[in-house]
Order: structure tokens, then C-alpha cells, then sequence
């Protein structure tokens, strides 16, 4: 079997292209049992995001996870299943045609595109069609604000074990994480106070009101092994309430997804909503700031689920924020962090310095008429 992949055909006066790779975690092709099992296999198969040696982890996930998980979360993602698809694949596509024509509207030649870490389409097919038109340089963007190893690393991982077996390299670049990008923490802060202009902004101070911003969960272990991903989640909460002008007894920052019988970051989402009546909570408004694009995870756990735990402990008005989607403030902070990482790059069009000289020329030859 050869080392190497075989190179795609060159065709002289090709001239190099560069590309752009919005890249999130990837969803089902279908809700179907079937469709989630094959999702799931991929996805909890990766020692990034599953860090228990193989040995005792693979009699638990084919023995026990993928005959019984998949039929529940397929019923899960039924209920959030649009027309277009999975939710995450739509708004990920949107977001990438997006980005191009703004990209474009400022000047930039470059082709954009989109790609999951797992299911389809899959980033490895992704970067070998761009390779086969000619892309030089792919710049990547993970979609997710925060850095983890269970998530950003993972595309990096994939990324590299593409190159290795490539005998002619593209330039490659990456995201590292944006969790306090201006342009990011500045269309979170609007998607609030528009969501306050609609259903009212609570007075200053109230008891009754919290501000949830709840981040997918990781196991603590991570934490204290060195993974700044707790971090970044208070970062992000930090600013985000600061541009509010939010106090932080009206704040909450809490961890959802939990699985397994591990510890995870805390607060844990769920169990702190079911609380917060007792404390004398009526009010919540939920966002997630840590999904750039709306799925299972805030379409169906948050806004299904944890609503009903709220309203059934008490709680009165129960509100989800969606995610930015495409929010045009969030595609322009999308695009800024794309510039950014595509400086030297030469991505804009060539000026035409011939055309120049003949204007100068032509404007001394007047000048000097006169």
C-alpha cells in the first residue's frame, strides 16, 4: 500500500486558489436509529472525545451505548428535524455562503466552504476536493468559540492526519478559538437586548430574573489536566454579561450534556433550573453562547427539555435565545476573524499596475499641456 495518496492531476497556468473551511461537530444524516448509530460510533470512537482506554471503552460502547442510545436520541432529533435536515447542517451551510459573499463584497477571492468533524460531509473528503482544484492554502475555521481538546483539537488531529498522507502539502492554518472576540461577544450582547426589546428587559437588580448561559459540558478531569476550555466559557459569560451591564446576582454560567457517571463541569444545567424557583426565580432567559449554530443540544435539551424542568419546578416564563445563526453581526465577526487569519494571503484581487502607470503617465502629459 503506498505511503502517499496519489496526487491529483496538475495542469500547467492553474493559477493556486485558497480556501476557507467552516468546519462544526457534525449531526445524523437522517433521525433514525440507524443514521444516529453510525453518527455515534464516529463520534464517541475518538480517544479526544472519550478519554477512557480502549480496552475497557469499546466493550461499553458497542456492547452497551450503540444498542440503546441511538433509538433515544433519534426520537430526540425527530422532534427538532426540519424540512431542510438537521438544523446544525442547515445553519452551517448558511453560515458558509454567507461568509463568501461577504468575503467577497470585501474584496477577497477565495473559495468557501463547510464540513463536519463527524458524519458527512466529512472534512477529510472536503479538503481533498479543494486539494484537486488547485488550493493551496486552506485556512480552517472551527466553529467553536471556546477551545477543547474534545472539539477543536479533534479537527486539528483530523486536519494533520490528512496531511501526513499527502506527499505535496497545501499551507494550512486554523482558528485556535474566539471566545472573546469583540465582533462575537458584540452579537451576542445585541441578540439579547433584541430578545429584551420583545419580551421586556428586567429591572436592575431583580431577584426574580437570571441571565442563563449555559455551555456544553466536558468531564472536570479535563480541567485539571490542563484543558482551558472551563476557562474560556467564564471569559466569554464575563464579557458577555460586562457589554450587558448585567449584575452578576442576575448571571448564571452552567454546563449541560452531561454523560456518564463522571463528574463534569458545574453547575450542571438542568439540576440549577430546577432550583432556581425555590430561590425565588420566575424569570429565565437561556442562551449558548458556546454553539455558534442551533442543534440538538439547544433546540431539544435546552428548549424542550430544561424548559419543562423549570416550568414544572415553578418557574413561570422560561425563555431560549437562539443561537446567532445568521445573525448578519455574526457573519461580519465571522469574516473579521477570517481576515484576520488570512492576512499575507495574497486573497485580493491583483491591482492592475499597468493601468496605473498609463493614468499617471496620461495626467503628466496633460499637465504639462496646460
Amino acid at each position: 500500500m503506498p505511503r502517499f495518496q496519489p496526487e491529483p492531476p496538475f495542469k500547467h497556468g492553474t493559477p493556486p486558489q485558497t480556501a476557507v473551511v467552516l468546519v462544526n461537530l457534525g449531526s445524523p444524516d437522517s433521525p433514525t436509529p440507524e443514521a444516529v448509530r453510525r453518527y455515534l460510533k464516529e463520534f464517541l470512537s475518538d480517544p479526544r472525545v472519550v478519554e477512557i482506554p480502549k480496552a475497557v471503552w469499546w466493550p461499553i460502547l458497542n456492547g452497551i451505548i450503540l444498542n440503546t442510545r441511538p433509538k433515544q436520541s433519534a426520537a430526540k432529533y425527530a422532534t427538532i428535524w426540519t424540512p431542510e435536515g438537521s438544523p446544525l447542517k442547515v445553519h452551517t451551510e448558511r453560515q458558509a455562503k454567507l461568509l463568501k459573499g461577504l468575503l467577497g463584497e470585501r474584496g477577497h477571492r477565495v473559495t468557501v466552504t463547510w464540513a463536519m468533524r463527524y458524519g458527512s460531509p466529512a472534512l477529510p473528503e472536503v479538503l481533498d476536493r479543494l486539494k484537486a482544484e488547485n488550493h493551496t492554502r486552506i485556512l480552517l475555521l472551527p466553529a467553536y468559540p471556546q477551545y477543547s481538546a474534545s472539539t477543536t483539537a479533534t479537527v486539528l488531529d483530523q486536519a494533520g492526519q490528512w496531511l501526513a498522507g499527502l506527499r505535496n502539502q497545501p499551507e494550512l492554518r486554523s482558528q485556535r478559538s474566539f471566545a472573546d472576540d469583540p465582533g462575537y461577544i458584540a452579537a451576542l450582547a445585541a441578540s439579547v437586548r433584541e430578545h429584551w426589546q420583545a419580551h421586556g428587559k428586567p429591572a436592575e437588580n431583580d431577584p426574580s430574573y437570571r441571565l442563563v448561559m449555559s455551555f456544553h459540558g466536558v468531564p472536570k478531569r479535563t480541567l485539571d489536566l490542563g484543558d482551558p476550555y472551563h476557562c474560556e466559557c467564564h471569559k466569554t459569560a464575563r464579557l458577555l454579561a460586562r457589554a450587558l451591564g448585567l449584575p452578576e446576582q442576575q448571571v448564571l454560567t452552567t454546563f449541560q450534556s452531561r454523560f456518564g457517571k463522571a463528574e463534569w463541569l458545574q453547575p450542571y444545567t438542568a439540576p440549577t433550573l430546577t432550583k432556581l424557583p425555590q430561590d425565588g426565580v420566575t424569570r429565565v432567559d437561556v442562551l449558548c453562547p458556546g454553539f455558534v449554530a442551533d442543534c440538538l443540544e439547544t433546540l431539544e435539551e435546552i428548549a424542550q427539555e430544561v424548559k419543562a424542568d423549570f416550568l414544572n419546578a415553578g418557574g413561570q416564563v422560561f425563555h431560549y435565545l437562539p443561537c446567532l445563526n445568521e445573525r448578519p453581526d455574526w457573519i461580519a465577526a465571522l469574516a473579521d476573524l477570517a481576515e484576520r487569519q488570512l492576512a499575507g494571503w495574497p486573497t485580493k484581487a491583483p491591482r492592475d499596475d499597468q493601468g496605473l502607470a498609463e493614468s499617471v503617465a496620461r495626467a503628466r502629459l496633460l499637465g504639462a499641456r496646460e
